[in-house]
C-alpha cells in the first residue's frame, strides 16, 4: 500500500488524477489520509471564537443606511443574471 503524496493542495485538480485517486481509494491502494495543518489547535479555536462574534459586532456597529445599503447590494448580486 502506497500513501498519498505530500502536496500542498488536498486532492488533484485535473479530472483524470482525481478519477484514478477516487479509484485508488475506493479499492484501499490509498488511504484517505487527513493531512495535518501544522496549526496550532488553541490558536485555531481562539479564531473561530473571534469569528464568530465578528459578524455580530460588525453588524451592531453599522447604521440603518449602512445595513440597508449592504442588503440592497447583495440582493442585486443575487438576482444578477
Amino acid at each position: 500500500m502506497t500513501t498519498m503524496p505530500d502536496r500542498s493542495r488536498k486532492r488533484p485538480r485535473d479530472p483524470n488524477q482525481l478519477g484514478k485517486l477516487v479509484v485508488d481509494i475506493a479499492t484501499g491502494d490509498v488511504e484517505g489520509v487527513l493531512e495535518d495543518s501544522g496549526k496550532d489547535p488553541a490558536a485555531v479555536a481562539l479564531g473561530r471564537r473571534g469569528g464568530l462574534k465578528g459578524g455580530k459586532a460588525r453588524a451592531e456597529k453599522l447604521t440603518a443606511a449602512e445595513r440597508s445599503e449592504a442588503a440592497r447590494r447583495a440582493a442585486q448580486a443575487r438576482w444578477k443574471g
